[in-house]
């Protein structure tokens, strides 16, 4: 168990962190992405109800 955590905390000092200005830019990317695609599922399933209620 002793091995197995000091090999976590080598590997730990191996890792590259993102700085704070990328980890900025992901996540706005990422949260306008999901934006966006949400409003064009909301518009598709606008459409469909639309297209759906016309029919029956």
């Amino acid at each position: 168990m002793i091995k197995f955590f000091k090999s976590v905390g080598q590997e730990m000092k191996l890792v590259t962190w993102p700085s704070f200005k990328q980890n900025r830019r992901d996540t706005t990317t990422v949260i306008i992405s999901s934006l966006l695609f949400a409003i064009y599922l909301g518009a598709l399933d606008w459409a469909f109800n639309a297209l759906i209620q016309r029919l029956v």
